[in-house]
């Protein structure tokens, strides 16, 4: 029972050490000293990499252009209402 004990307390510890210190001290400040480049990805890998839109971005974005171009074509002008 002792070794488990000891066992439970050291992935607990380990847990704790990494969730506290690491994760939410040593990594927001190394990505606050390296800044814009934390999010770089390299030429190589961005055309490799599959372009995946899980949330649906690009066709929200792809609607309001179009509700956008409609709107354009069917308010008149102030040219067209007075003459």
């Amino acid at each position: 029972m002792a070794l488990i004990k000891s066992i439970g307390l050291g992935l607990a510890t380990a847990v704790l050490l990494d969730a506290f210190v690491v994760r939410m001290t040593i990594v927001p400040a190394v990505m606050a000293l390296v800044g814009r480049k934390t999010w770089a990805l390299p030429a190589w890998l961005d055309r490799v990499m599959p372009s995946v839109d899980v949330e649906g971005e690009k066709l929200r974005h792809l609607l309001e252009a179009r509700e956008d171009s409609d709107k354009k074509e069917t308010v008149p002008t102030a040219a067209t209402r007075q003459g």
